[in-house]
């Protein structure tokens, strides 16, 4: 919850994340993944070699996927 706290005639509230710590790092390291997936991607030699046309597609949607459960997952439900 909010706290609040009063100064004088202002009152001022604490501010309250919507994502959790793991939720922001993963955030991050999917958006690592895409790029890297981008990287392997450009090139100047063979546009038709095995790493353009398959790994750095399937890299690409895995960072995307991975983005996509960074902010599924609840950051308020308890970890045991």
């Amino acid at each position: 919850m909010a706290q609040k706290r009063k100064y004088g005639n202002t009152e001022t509230k604490k501010i309250e994340m919507v994502f959790g710590k793991l939720n922001y790092q993963l955030l991050i390291v999917s958006i690592l993944v895409v790029v890297l997936g981008f990287v392997l991607m450009a090139g100047k030699n063979d546009i038709y070699s095995f790493t353009k046309i398959t790994i750095a597609p399937i890299v690409v949607v895995a960072g995307f996927a991975l983005g996509i459960v960074s902010i599924l997952i609840n950051p308020n439900k308890s970890r045991k």
